[in-house]
Formats: C-alpha cells, structure tokens, sequence
C-alpha cells in the first residue's frame, strides 16, 4: 500500500499537480494498481488513471469532477453539507481554510468516531487551499477503468444521496454502501480493509 502526501495547503496547486504527486509515487510499479480517493481526492484519481495505466478506481466518500466544471461550480448541485462553513475560518493571504472549531469538525467529519481518535486526527488537519476547487476539470472524459463508489449512509461531508445519483449517472460505477460518517478508515478500518481487499482480488 501507498499514501500519499497531496499538497493541499499549496495555494498555487490544482488537482492536476496533485496527481503529479501521485504518479511519482507509484513510479516503478505495475499496472495492477487500484486507487483509492478519499474526500477531494475523488478529483485527483480519474487525472491519475488518465496519465498511466491502473486496474480500479475507488471513490472513498468522495467528491467527484464534472466535466468542464470546477468543484466550486457543483456546489450548487447539493454536493457538499453547507454545515461544514460554520467550522473553517475565513481564507488566509494564500486562499486557504483551516478549520477551527473541534466541535463542528468532529460532528462532519467523525460523528462514529472515539473521542481519542477524533481528537488526533483532528490534529493531522491542514490548511486547505480553495484554488483546486476553482479550476474546471481538465479532461474531456473519465478514462475507461472499472469504478466503484463507496458511500457512508450517514456522511455529512459529500452527501449520500449525491454520491450515489453521480456514481450511476457520471460514473456508471458499482455503489457499495457502508454504515457510518466520512471517515471510515478512522471509525470501521477492518470493514472498510475487507472491502478494497475485496476489490483487489477481483
């Protein structure tokens, strides 16, 4: 397994950088790659598979591009729970947000969390730069790889009932549904190992 370090605090990084960052991570290994992106990494994995060669694609919870449209343009759409700006200070000099209220922050983002586990992940929170979200998605077209979506019933990042419209009607995307909020590697790491396992055998 790889993760990945995204530049998201970059204020001058789109989400083709970020898939930059990817692709120089996984340089030197095969093709029998399944990636997984979790939140707004959703609109970093279609821009990886389009530059090399993966097997799977999963959106984890996941916000999805659009083409020819920005993330800030699908906000209109129902995309993302509005309660979330009640939580993220204003922009700093570089047009990015950091999130200052623990208590907000635990209800979107680890609502079926322990206090301990929300409060260090909590702690892992960076500033969030709003200039990806402003740029259109660069391709013309998904690429042609297999897709599955992953969606937390009770998400209050990316809405449940937005996720799964986008998965069947953007996608054409298998739809497995999980219990939980927007952090199931946080709340149900087993469950959520046993389904990208799952994935990776097939």
């Amino acid at each position: 397994m790889i993760a990945t370090d995204l530049p998201i605090d970059d204020g001058s990084a789109n989400f083709d950088d970020h898939a930059d960052v990817v692709c120089a991570a996984l340089e030197g290994c095969d093709d029998d790659v399944v990636l997984v992106g979790h939140s707004f990494g959703g609109c970093v994995i279609p821009l990886v598979a389009a530059r090399r060669r993966v097997r799977h694609l999963v959106y984890l919870c996941a916000a999805v591009p659009d083409i020819g449209r920005s993330v800030k343009d699908q906000l209109a759409d129902g995309m993302l729970n509005p309660r979330m700006n009640a939580g993220i200070a204003p922009p700093d000099a570089q047009m990015r947000t950091s999130w200052v209220d623990l208590d907000i922050a635990r209800e979107v983002f680890y609502a079926d969390c322990g206090q301990s586990v929300a409060d260090a992940a909590w702690s892992r929170l960076r500033p969030h730069a709003l200039h990806p979200s402003r740029v259109p998605f660069s391709l013309s077209e998904f690429p042609s790889v297999p897709t599955t979506s992953v969606v937390c019933s009770e998400d209050l990042v990316v809405e449940p009932e937005w996720s799964r419209r986008v998965a069947r009607d953007r996608l054409n995307a298998e739809v497995i549904e999980l219990p939980g909020s927007h952090s199931p590697f946080y709340s149900r790491p087993a469950v959520l190992a046993d389904v990208l396992l799952g994935l990776a055998a097939d």
